[in-house]
């Protein structure tokens, strides 16, 4: 089983697409374990984005996502890192595909609503930075044997 870590950025909580977004993952068939609504602090924004601190985008990606609530989440599965990310769209929204989140709902790569991560190793390292175990809950889906069959 793999864990991912989704965020919806400041923007989507701003122009209230929460709701949308997250429903999108569910019908998918994604099963969420973990999700909370909080501030992040400077240092949990410089951890996680710190493979971007050499980078001219840096510091506004980190003032950014500091400067409203995001939504952190857990999604759990088979190869669910692949889902999530082909669900979620490009990074750059002008590159993503009609019907994934960003291609239906981002114009902006500074504003794309959404983190996924990008590979099961990140993943594990994300979600361990984002959630505390006891925040996280397993569960079978009832519906489980329609969807993964």
């Amino acid at each position: 089983m793999e864990r991912t870590l989704i965020i919806l950025k400041p923007d989507a909580l701003q122009r209230s697409l929460m709701g949308d977004i997250v429903h999108r993952l569910e019908r998918r068939g994604l099963q969420f374990i973990g999700l909370k609504l909080l501030i992040p602090t400077m240092e949990l924004a410089q951890e996680h984005y710190k493979v971007h601190r050499e980078r001219d985008f840096y510091p506004g990606l980190i003032d950014y996502i500091t400067s409203s609530p995001v939504v952190a989440g857990v999604v759990e599965g088979v190869g669910v890192v692949k889902l999530v990310r082909e669900t979620v769209g490009a990074t750059r929204p002008v590159e993503a595909t009609p019907g994934s989140i960003r291609g239906d709902l981002a114009v902006d790569v500074g504003r794309n609503l959404i983190h996924a991560s990008d590979s099961a190793e990140n993943g594990a390292v994300e979600v361990a930075l984002w959630f505390r175990d006891d925040e996280l809950v397993s569960y079978q889906l009832t519906n489980e044997r329609w969807i993964h069959g």
